[in-house]
């Protein structure tokens, strides 16, 4: 009998060997965001949140461009061209050092340079994506308002043709990157449907005051978009798409990356419970020799594993051109759900010392409470699978 191949050791840190499923750039990209965010954002994050502000916003997109993640999954126009699964591996190490950074990230790429880069003229890619992809100009997406939010059918911002132009009246409420953008992606009611503009914002009647006082997200910069008469040329609407379809797939791409990078919150919420429960001493040991804080660290790596796990199959999906938009809302709705329960059993663990800032995880917690019903709520993913499963409407 020929002997038994020899196993590998057990990793805690990788222990369903996912990582054996990656190929060698994959791990690269991986590491390169991983240094990037321990390097830059790390150090200063709790500062940040603490003060609720993102300093040197625009430095930190030119970094991101800098190393390819800024638009990375697009092909052309200097972007990176990289897979799904790599531009997933990025949003995991992003949010890992938190939600804020990963959404600067996301709305830039999936969301503004993703509704160019798709339904844009070829002026239009040409004038905006190369300065968007270095970091050079930051972007942002107005769909949402501040009476509709999971109802984006019903937007009260309206384009009019006027001549050969367009006016565009409106309001737009919870928009990342909002006031430090030199380009908004912006959705508005026409006599012809849906539409999408890209409004440079600095355009007579724009503006894009910031929100303050938010207790989640808060080393990110939040805005209302107020257009007040826009006037923008015949050739700022976007010419490839008319309905709800468009803004619809772009938060498609977008939550994708949520599917990644909510597992990058709860991980590093995980190795917080992992490293405290070692050195941390109770009763003459440590709090990681009694079974119950064991039994916890074993569903959190259950829980966070599988999710990687999970997001890896939904990245090979899109790779292949095989993700449907209810297997996105099945990653969205179990991922970040399942990242808030990691991290609220983390803090259990962490006791009192959880709701530090010397700590990531009430930090991830509080985060994740804005990425659970941005990019659609739990309800509606809920219905987005309920009605792919019995076939029934329940949306109206």
């Amino acid at each position: 009998m020929s002997a038994s191949p020899k196993l590998p050791p057990f990793d805690p840190a990788d222990p369903l060997g996912i990582d054996d499923l990656l190929e060698p750039e994959d791990l690269a990209i991986r590491d390169t965001v991983r240094t990037w965010a321990a390097d830059r954002v790390l150090p200063h994050i709790a500062e940040w949140y603490e003060k609720g502000e993102l300093p040197g916003i625009r430095e930190l997109a030119r970094e991101l461009g800098g190393i390819g993640a800024l638009g990375m999954s697009l092909q052309g126009y200097g972007c990176a061209g990289a897979s799904a699964v790599q531009y997933g591996l990025a949003c995991l190490e992003l949010e890992a050092a938190d939600s804020g950074i990963r959404s600067l990230v996301s709305v830039q790429g999936s969301l503004a340079m993703y509704a160019i880069h798709r339904f844009g003229s070829e002026e239009q890619k040409q004038r905006w994506l190369p300065d968007m992809a270095s970091g050079d100009v930051i972007g942002c997406f107005g769909l949402t308002e501040p009476d509709y939010g999971s109802d984006p059918g019903s937007m009260r911002t309206h384009a009019k043709r006027d001549g050969g132009d367009w006016v565009l009246n409106g309001r737009k409420m919870w928009i990342t990157n909002g006031s430090v953008a030199g380009v908004a992606v912006v959705w508005a009611q026409t006599d012809d449907g849906i539409r999408g503009f890209v409004v440079p914002t600095d355009v007579p009647g724009f503006s894009a005051p910031e929100i303050k006082h938010k207790w989640s997200l808060r080393a990110s910069v939040t805005s209302e978009l107020i257009l007040d008469d826009v006037r923008l040329p015949a050739d700022a609407v976007l010419p490839d798409v008319t309905g709800l379809k468009g803004p619809l797939s772009c938060l498609s791409h977008a939550r994708y990356g949520i599917v990644w990078g909510s597992m990058g919150a709860a991980r590093a919420s995980f190795e917080a419970a992992v490293d405290y429960a070692k050195t941390r001493e109770q009763f003459g040991r440590p709090i990681g020799g009694f079974q119950l804080t064991q039994a916890k660290l074993a569903d959190m790596a259950v829980e966070l594993h599988k999710g990687i796990l999970l997001a890896h199959h939904l990245g090979r999906r899109m790779d292949a051109g095989r993700l449907r938009p209810e297997q996105v809302s099945f990653g969205k709705l179990n991922n970040v759900r399942e990242a808030i329960e990691i991290c609220r059993t983390a803090r259990t663990i962490l006791g009192a010392n959880g709701i530090s800032l010397e700590y990531p995880v009430m930090r991830h917690a509080t985060n994740l409470e804005s990425v659970l019903t941005y990019e659609g709520t739990v309800e509606m993913h809920q219905l987005v699978l309920g009605k792919a499963l019995t076939g029934l409407d329940a949306f109206r």
